[in-house]
């Protein structure tokens, strides 16, 4: 609220693209138009983009516009053009995924027939309840939020995207793919667009407490750092353990905006917490590497938590840490000849490492 009260900026522009779903690319949006800043107009605007937006507009004193196309608890898949996600085989678990939500459908709309008839009966009775969350199956579609929301955009010219997704695809069957399809949906956004390698800047989902497969998409996520012009604001200390949706949108916002900041605009800034880089056995234990370190790295608490080892089996377990000017050395007495090392592997793990510019390191496995 008090954020609102002072969010008057006449040169922040804002455009909300309206819900929308095609089985083919549209030409056109539905939206109300552009409106000029202000706490009002913002209200129901993205927080993360508005954070962004603010900061651009401060440091580098121009005007801002931002489109915001969003739909909640939606796959990548999804933003992604058909004919980009079938130019892959390697992507053809997409597809199979589809088909087999599809063939699950019926029966599952059946049991929320059931389950809304039992909360219309306790709430009628004055007791409280609640429906589960359940997908729309249209917005869940591949390449139906890329036609009806994305390609009616791409003959605006636009100086980067921010991109704030990951949780919908942390099914057992998509999370292995995540990796191939994130970078797809990068090339294939930047190839509609026909005006370059645009930065491409996103958020590395946060922590969370009920959710198994979160470490393999983070991981996916920062191997797609590989994709030219792209950067990965981390948010692992930020989330919150029972709320997939963390309040702090201040510090989501403020880290994209330092990756604008040095990847579009040139600025000396440093814009990342460290990143892993290579880890090498050394001894009885592993030392590791990271980039974005020239700081120097510190352990928020009295020691630095997080890391484990595994052999050459890739079992792995909890692991003494220390920090070694620009690198850490790990080692367990239970892993005489350690190979793999990770960090953060956890859906809300308990992980400290910062370089000294305040930024966290991102999660990792050295295990391909």
């Amino acid at each position: 609220q008090k954020e609102l009260e002072t969010a008057n900026h006449p040169r922040i522009r804002l455009l909300r693209i309206e819900k929308m779903v095609s089985d083919y690319p549209m030409t056109d949006i539905k939206a109300v138009g552009w409106d000029t800043c202000t706490p009002e107009s913002v209200a129901d605007f993205s927080a993360v983009a508005y954070f962004f937006a603010r900061e651009l507009e401060q440091k580098e004193h121009v005007p801002v516009g931002v489109i915001e196309a969003s739909w909640g608890g939606t796959p990548a898949e999804a933003w992604t053009s058909l004919d980009a996600l079938s130019a892959d085989a390697s992507l053809m678990p997409v597809f199979r995924y589809r088909a087999d939500m599809m063939d699950r459908e019926s029966a599952t709309l059946l049991e929320l027939q059931k389950m809304q008839s039992e909360v219309d009966r306790k709430l009628a009775q004055g007791q409280s309840a609640t429906m589960p969350w359940h997908p729309d199956p249209d917005a869940w579609a591949p390449g139906a939020l890329f036609n009806g929301m994305i390609a009616p955009l791409v003959s605006l010219p636009i100086r980067g995207v921010i991109w704030y997704q990951g949780e919908s695809n942390t099914d057992p069957e998509q999370a292995p793919v995540y990796e191939r399809l994130f970078s797809t949906l990068i090339q294939d956004w930047r190839a509609k667009w026909g005006i370059g390698d645009f930065s491409f800047l996103f958020v590395q989902i946060a922590n969370y407490g009920h959710a198994e497969l979160w470490p393999v998409i983070r991981d996916a996520q920062r191997r797609s750092l590989a994709v030219a012009n792209t950067g990965m604001a981390v948010t692992i200390d930020i989330g919150e353990t029972e709320e997939i949706h963390p309040s702090d949108k201040q510090d989501v916002g403020h880290r994209l905006a330092l990756l604008a900041r040095a990847i579009a605009y040139g600025e000396h800034v440093e814009d990342s917490g460290p990143l892993f880089r290579q880890a090498a056995p050394e001894g009885a234990g592993m030392r590791v590497w990271f980039d974005h370190a020239d700081s120097g790295l510190i352990a928020r608490g009295d020691r630095l938590n997080g890391f484990e080892i595994a052999g050459a089996d890739g079992k792995f377990v909890a692991a003494k840490a220390e920090i070694a000017g620009d690198t850490v050395t790990v080692s367990s007495d239970s892993v005489a000849k350690p190979v793999y090392v990770r960090y953060g592997w956890a859906a809300d793990p308990h992980c400290n490492l910062f370089n000294r510019d305040e930024l966290p390191a991102s999660p990792f496995t050295s295990q391909p």
